[in-house]
């Protein structure tokens, strides 16, 4: 299966902070080449909900990812929240995908009106208008009109809205099982191969 070459990775201040930093220990283990953002918010949910202490400056966050994941030489940039230089903010130097895991219902608005008010909206507005892959992974509940117009908007200038909704076919018995349910849909668009989960019609997995 095709391999994105570089990923785009942002995490954002929803709860399910843990689907995100599950996809990046995968992404890294299949050997992609990421490219980490992170909002404010999102170090205060990393916070909260693992006890993970995200470092503010860059060169901190990899030598922290560094240490947690073990990422190949070179494998894993983090850009700080005002990188304006950096490759992710101009088309000339696309990611080959992107994908906004957890994303904020503030986030997926400021995308489909085109704001690019910090790194992470530019980022998601050069992969639209260079027609690169965007994957959002929303975790809220329930959606409001406005929620639902927006995630419309997105779908038809081509952005793939994949909430984090497990499913239960595969018999989960732990959290983490729930967790690779998602972060296992996400691999699927990124045509990432993976064993996560069983798929549809499989009895086991390896």
């Amino acid at each position: 299966m095709f391999k994105p070459r570089t990923v785009t990775l942002a995490l954002t201040g929803a709860s399910g902070m843990a689907y995100g930093v599950r996809l990046l220990e995968l992404l890294l283990q299949s050997g992609q080449h990421v490219y980490l953002l992170y909002s404010k918010v999102a170090q205060i949910v990393a916070q909260q909900e693992m006890n993970m202490a995200l470092p503010s400056q860059p060169k901190e966050a990899e030598a922290f990812f560094k240490q947690l994941l073990s990422p190949a030489s070179g494998q894993l940039e983090v850009f700080g929240r005002e990188a304006w230089f950096s490759s992710v903010a101009s088309g000339t130097n696309p990611a080959d995908a992107m994908v906004i895991c957890p994303c904020t219902m503030g986030t997926l608005a400021a995308i489909a009106s085109g704001l690019s008010q910090n790194l992470i909206e530019r980022a998601a507005d050069v992969m639209l208008k260079e027609k690169r892959q965007l994957i959002l992974v929303p975790r809220e509940t329930p959606f409001s009109s406005l929620h639902l117009e927006n995630m419309l908007k997105l779908s038809n200038s081509g952005a793939v809205i994949l909430p984090a909704n497990p499913g239960f076919y595969h018999h989960p018995q732990t959290t983490q099982d729930v967790i690779d349910f998602v972060v296992a849909r996400i691999l699927d668009h990124l045509r990432i191969e993976h064993r996560l989960i069983p798929r549809w019609g499989e009895k086991n997995s390896t």
